[in-house]
């Protein structure tokens, strides 16, 4: 059977309670509620490099189970870390040009951050399905290929203020053809960093 007849687009538009578009929230869709079967692949590089001392990307969505690259392209050396449950590590001092992987097993947020400048933070969402997408500067974040019938659609951001910084939204149900919804999250200010 021709699935294309069943799939459509999601758009999700995220405001922050003062109605500015926010970036950076991660919209997933769980068809049924449920994870995704099989190998999740999404098409963006796997990839955190550190450059000007800060993360690039600020957020960076993966599939549970992925290999993340750290390139540094930074003159100075960067210790780089996560405490988060389920996707701990450390990357010991690297220098320029060095790269280093790793395997991030567990469906969730990673917070990294560097042990020797306080000021670069960045976050990995490592999710447990197939349908994921970012918002980007104009509070946009788009699912070409979701799927039609009863789903879980969350909103995430580092800064959400809610039970694991997420938010379900209301609609339940997707059709065939373009969705669209708008959201509004409260954002806390970010963590002053010691």
């Amino acid at each position: 059977m021709g699935g294309d007849a069943l799939a459509g687009s999601l758009t999700v538009t995220v405001r922050g309670a003062n109605g500015k578009p926010v970036s950076d929230a991660v919209v997933t869709v769980h068809p049924g509620g449920q994870p995704s079967r099989g190998p999740i692949k999404f098409p963006w590089p796997y990839r955190v490099q550190q450059q000007n001392i800060q993360f690039s990307p600020f957020v960076l969505i993966v599939p549970a189970g992925a290999e993340v690259a750290f390139p540094n392209l930074d003159k100075v050396r960067h210790h780089v870390y996560s405490f988060s449950p389920g996707n701990k590590f450390e990357l010991k001092l690297y220098g320029r040009e060095e790269n280093r992987i790793v395997k991030l097993p567990t469906a969730g947020a990673a917070a990294i951050g560097c042990n020797i400048h306080d000021q670069m933070v960045g976050f990995i969402k490592v999710v447990d399905t197939a349908y994921a997408a970012k918002s980007d500067a104009s509070g946009v974040a788009t699912i070409a290929d979701a799927p039609s019938g009863p789903v879980v659609v969350r909103v995430w951001h580092p800064y959400l203020r809610g039970p694991k910084n997420e938010k379900v939204l209301p609609v339940t149900s997707l059709g065939g053809g373009a969705t669209r919804e708008a959201v509004t999250i409260e954002l806390r200010a970010p963590a002053a960093h010691h």
